[in-house]
């Protein structure tokens, strides 16, 4: 247990955000594999998401005449709200350093910061496209962030605060799933697959589509700043993924700082990482995406689920 704040934990704190961000798109990549394998075909490399970022920063921007400061800003914040957020989650051990300074309320709030200044981008060009995917983007969260806090609520009731380190530290000492924790695991599953964009509520492979929704909003984005969109997004999609391990999994976590207990906190959150990344990709192959109408159902599950874990939880 961690009983105070120094350096080497800062530290330490810094190079789990530089692992969430450095090994985001090898999960894309993974999970781009796995759906192509699925399908019987040869698809890309792994690593394909590395040379397309590459890429795109070496190629110029065309930006609009219609556009203003918000959407060349647009892609600097997405990157820095994101990116920050990946500071207070506990990836290879069971404690945050930067915790004293936001719980998961504040990775939430970053997320909608983030969101917030999306949505505004992609209604700034006039693009029939960008307002249509904006449009469609504050309905999703409309429906999306109840679910969310819900879920969050349920958590908080268990582990008895929204801390991020005490939720991990208190799931990691006693990692056997009750009712409630299951529960909230199904609702954050469905909530990580709104907030990234995945089947069925978004296809990630569609880009000229007119049922697309964050395609939509980034269809006039080119060169560096693209490039930035899409490894926020996949820095997003990692943190959530780190958020369901580590509170619901958290199995081979390290409780304290040695070089054995970090190198197997190390492996085994890379191992379930992938293994969680080829499950959302098998899942992707086996469904289609849903009429929008459809969505607030799968949303209902979200917040059914937690609703019955936590009326389970005051019952039990």
């Amino acid at each position: 247990m961690f009983a105070d704040f120094n350096a080497t934990r800062v530290i330490l704190g810094v190079l789990q955000a530089f692992l969430l961000v450095l090994f985001a798109p090898l999960i894309t990549g993974i999970m781009k594999k796995v759906k192509a394998r699925t399908q019987k075909r040869v698809g890309a490399s792994i690593f394909q998401p590395y040379y397309d970022i590459i890429k795109l920063i070496k190629k110029d921007e065309t930006v609009s005449e219609q556009s203003s400061w918000v959407f060349r800003l647009n892609p600097w914040i997405n990157f820095v709200a994101i990116t920050t957020a990946t500071l207070f989650v506990p990836v290879v051990m069971a404690y945050s350093p930067f915790g004293i300074a936001g719980d998961i309320l504040l990775i939430l709030g970053l997320y909608g910061l983030a969101r917030f200044f999306l949505i505004l981008a992609g209604l700034d060009v006039s693009s029939v496209f960008g307002g249509l995917g904006s449009s469609r983007e504050m309905m999703m969260s409309s429906i999306v962030e109840p679910a969310i806090f819900i879920m969050v609520l349920s958590v908080a009731i268990v582990y008895g605060g929204t801390d991020v380190s005490t939720i991990v530290n208190s799931a990691a000492q006693s990692p056997l799933l009750i009712p409630t924790t299951i529960f909230a695991a199904i609702s954050l599953f469905i909530i990580i697959l709104a907030e990234t964009g995945r089947l069925p509520f978004d296809n990630p492979a569609t880009h000229l589509e007119l049922t697309m929704i964050h395609e939509a909003m980034v269809l006039e984005y080119s060169g560096k700043s693209l490039a930035l969109i899409e490894w926020s997004k996949s820095i997003k999609q990692i943190t959530l993924l780190a958020l369901l391990i580590n509170i619901f999994v958290p199995f081979g976590i390290s409780s304290d700082v040695s070089a054995l207990t970090l190198g197997l906190g190390l492996i085994s959150f890379v191992i379930k990482a992938v293994l969680f990344g080829i499950l959302i990709a098998f899942l992707e192959t086996r469904v289609a995406k849903w009429r929008l109408f459809r969505i607030p159902d799968l949303i209902a599950i979200a917040i059914a689920s937690s609703l019955i874990g936590t009326t389970i939880f005051y019952i039990g």
